[in-house]
């Protein structure tokens, strides 16, 4: 029969559903029964029964999703020992692939969440624009030569 490729609510409520839970597009689209991520993203680039706001809102929440998440992976200390053997006795040792690992997805949350979010971003804006621009410029122009 092969996927779905007509919009239809039912195949959007369910990938509003998926992203809000903090899946990624293309992990929701590599189930057979959805759509192809083309067909996802053709809804959004051609605003199909204004999916590409459902869609951008979808996103923001993920974001917040991942917020959430970063405690949980960072707080989550079940694979950072293991067990191994020397001279016939088991001993624990430091798992430093699980914690590379733990690390990476929090950087790569992090990453993505100051790009989608600037309240979580750690850069300063350094410009002045509007009514401070303008009042700089005035107060500028006031200085003797």
């Amino acid at each position: 029969m092969g996927r779905p490729s007509k919009y239809s609510d039912e195949y959007a409520d369910l990938i509003i559903e998926r992203i809000c839970s903090g899946m990624s597009l293309s992990e929701i689209c590599r189930d057979d029964e959805m759509p192809a991520r083309s067909t996802v993203l053709l809804w959004v680039a051609t605003d199909r029964e204004s999916f590409s706001d459902r869609y951008a809102k979808a996103c923001m929440a993920r974001a917040y999703f991942w917020a959430d998440e970063l405690i949980d992976i960072a707080d989550d200390s079940s694979n950072d020992y293991m067990t191994r053997q020397r001279d016939g006795e088991n001993y624990e040792a430091v798992n430093p692939e699980a914690i590379a690992r733990a690390r990476l997805r929090v950087d790569t949350r992090k990453w993505l969440m100051c790009k989608l979010i600037p309240a979580y971003s750690d850069k300063v804006e350094l410009g002045a624009t509007g009514d401070v621009a303008a009042a700089l410029m005035a107060w500028a122009n006031k200085l003797p030569d």
